[in-house]
């Protein structure tokens, strides 16, 4: 099991930039190397927008990011497209460099043992040693605390971006008037309803607003 301050093991992976990407060129800079199990997958999307959103503080901070998985080439490109993501995926196929970091073995799904990836994260410093890591991520907050790890001890906490990642942009207009407005709300109501979301025009029963709707 690899330890803090130990040299991280060596890599030399293809990049979704096109170049093969090893730890020996990064030398002199700050790495944020997280390992995932599969592109597009829930987790591994949350965890993926969650490094996107949080960019500006993550270059502010000096850091390269870097996503690993078994994945091919083909399926980060979509993966990375479809997101938008702003940082290289690297193809790690036949898990050997996962495997070299302890992000690959035996674990638990369900309750079931299972052999696969262990969701990982290893902040790499300038000289390539060890400086954070954490084994068997728990998605929501873990980029915070990566950001609060390359702050170092007694540095603020970060405010960029909330703790559950947003995995889709989503922009509201605002309605021309209120009767456009009320109009809006019926009609998004009336849409719920048919799928099933239990949405209810709130009523007025015996002069109180009811909250479920009509009462029997």
């Amino acid at each position: 099991m690899l330890r803090i301050g130990q040299t991280a093991p060596a890599f030399s992976l293809p990049s979704t930039s096109g170049r093969t990407v090893s730890l020996a060129d990064l030398r002199g800079k700050r790495v944020v190397l997280y390992f995932y199990p599969r592109d597009d997958t829930p987790g591994c999307t949350r965890e993926a927008c969650a490094f996107r959103d949080h960019t500006q503080a993550l270059a502010k901070s000096g850091a390269v990011v870097l996503g690993v998985s078994g994945d091919s080439l083909a399926a980060h490109a979509k993966f990375r497209g479809k997101y938008e993501l702003p940082f290289e995926l690297l193809s790690d196929a036949g898990n050997r460099v996962a495997t070299a970091y302890g992000a690959y073995g035996e674990k638990l799904l369900y309750g079931r043992k299972i052999v696969g990836t262990i969701r990982s994260t290893f902040v790499i410093d300038e000289h390539g040693k060890l400086a954070t890591l954490w084994s068997k991520v728990k998605v929501d907050g873990h980029v915070e605390r990566v950001l609060a790890a390359l702050a170092g001890p007694g540095a603020p906490p970060p405010t960029t971006a909330p703790k559950k990642a947003s995995v889709r942009k989503r922009t509201f207009a605002q309605p021309a008037s209120a009767k456009a407005g009320e109009a809006s709300g019926k009609a998004a109501s009336a849409r719920a309803s048919k799928i099933g979301r239990g949405y209810r025009t709130p009523t007025r029963v015996k002069g109180h607003k009811s909250r479920r709707g009509s009462v029997k």
